[in-house]
């Protein structure tokens, strides 16, 4: 069987582009670059000195790992010498990255990005990723702005994770399917692995962190105590399956079909993801696989971002599991207004 590799794909579909000169494909390739030289470090974390703590603190209080920070200058630095991309949202930087240099002058897309999804978890060993979002850019010359950022998941041009696990492996959607990538070590390259991925309509996996059950809305803890319950019909009690790094447990239930569920809490009460760089990549993800995303209330795809941090809840995998939640999150809503 003949193997195609990213870059070879990524050249064959640039058709599919609405804006079609070759742009977006080299800047999908820059990332995949990135991706591959994150993965190196990645396998071999435990040999050198960049596991860990820096010490510092990121825009989410969160305390920033070293690979955290090595991952962010590494995509960082293939979008600028790419030339194709005028500005960068990160997690690990409080304001957007503007390009504003002679290679990136005619640049006409912005990336959103979160370098290392899942970070907490380097240090034991358990899968991490990175997830991204590409817009156009809507305003006209020199280094982006904020208000290239500030559009609606539906206006994505492109977006995709890279999940670091048993193998790496590169996923994503330009709006006409999904397709999955498996980097090769032995040639290098990311090779086609699963093409046009879909979501099973329906799953016997929920993604939740029950730690937090105390601290969930009554519909969440509802639609849990739905999931453990046995019934035979409908293939219950379900699974639970909660790894801990996003992409990974959105990658597994992609695959399987399920659901994951960041709810708000009273501790968040807008929730803990990000729209921008988290859940709305995820999201259009999912939704050209087949399945559904909402924030428990609106489609994820939809929601209006005023910030570049902004949080949501997120309710988000296989068709029918959502809408089984949406029903439970509707019906105690409707309880409590009575």
């Amino acid at each position: 069987m003949r193997v195609k590799t990213l870059g070879q794909f990524i050249i064959e579909k640039q058709a599919d582009f609405q804006y079609a000169k070759g742009e977006l494909s080299r800047l999908l390739r820059d990332i995949g670059i990135a991706a591959k030289i994150v993965n190196r470090e990645v396998n071999k974390a435990g040999l050198v000195e960049i596991l860990g703590e820096t010490g510092e603190t990121n825009v989410q209080g969160e305390k920033v790992k070293k690979l955290d920070v090595f991952a962010n200058e590494q995509f960082i630095a293939a979008l600028k010498a790419g030339g194709e991309c005028c500005a960068i949202a990160s997690e690990e930087n409080e304001e957007i990255i503007p390009i504003d240099s002679e290679v990136s002058k005619n640049a006409k897309y912005v990336v959103a990005i979160d370098p290392l999804d899942g970070s907490s978890n380097i240090d034991v060993n358990v899968s991490v990723g990175t997830i991204f979002a590409i817009y156009r850019r809507i305003t006209l010359k020199g280094g982006g702005k904020n208000e290239d950022f500030f559009q609606r998941g539906t206006e994505q041009i492109a977006a995709g994770y890279i999940i670091y696990g048993s193998s790496a492996m590169l996923v994503y959607t330009t709006g006409k399917g999904v397709n999955g990538f498996t980097l090769d070590p032995s040639i290098g390259e990311f090779c086609l692995s699963h093409p046009n991925l879909t979501i099973p309509k329906n799953g016997k996996i929920y993604s939740v962190n029950e730690g937090n059950y105390l601290h969930f809305p009554d519909g969440v803890k509802k639609y849990i105590k739905y999931c453990q319950a046995e019934d035979a019909a409908t293939s219950r009690p379900y699974s639970s399956r909660y790894i801990g790094s996003g992409v990974a447990d959105i990658h597994r239930n992609l695959i399987l079909g399920g659901i994951y569920i960041y709810p708000t809490t009273t501790k968040s009460p807008k929730g803990k993801l990000r729209l921008l760089y988290e859940c709305n990549p995820l999201a259009f993800i999912i939704e050209q696989a087949g399945g559904k995303a909402t924030d428990g209330v609106k489609r994820i795809l939809e929601k209006e971002i005023t910030e570049l941090h902004q949080r949501t809840p997120l309710f988000i995998g296989s068709e029918e599991m959502v809408d089984k939640a949406m029903e439970f999150l509707k019906a105690s809503v409707a309880l409590e207004s009575k």
